[in-house]
């Protein structure tokens, strides 16, 4: 289940990242619920999407 209850927020891990910057703070900060793979967030999204309902 989300944080929030309405949305589930993705950050690229920083293996698949030239600048970990934003994404690095973003964890840092609390505000990312799951890292993952730039390949492999396109194929997360549905299944956020169903584990959410």
């Amino acid at each position: 289940m989300c944080r929030s209850g309405f949305w589930w927020t993705f950050a690229q891990d920083e293996s698949s990242c030239v600048v970990f910057g934003m994404p690095k703070e973003a964890i840092k900060l609390g505000g990312v619920d799951e890292v993952v793979a730039l390949t492999h967030i396109a194929s997360r999204l549905p299944r956020s999407i169903e584990e959410a309902r």
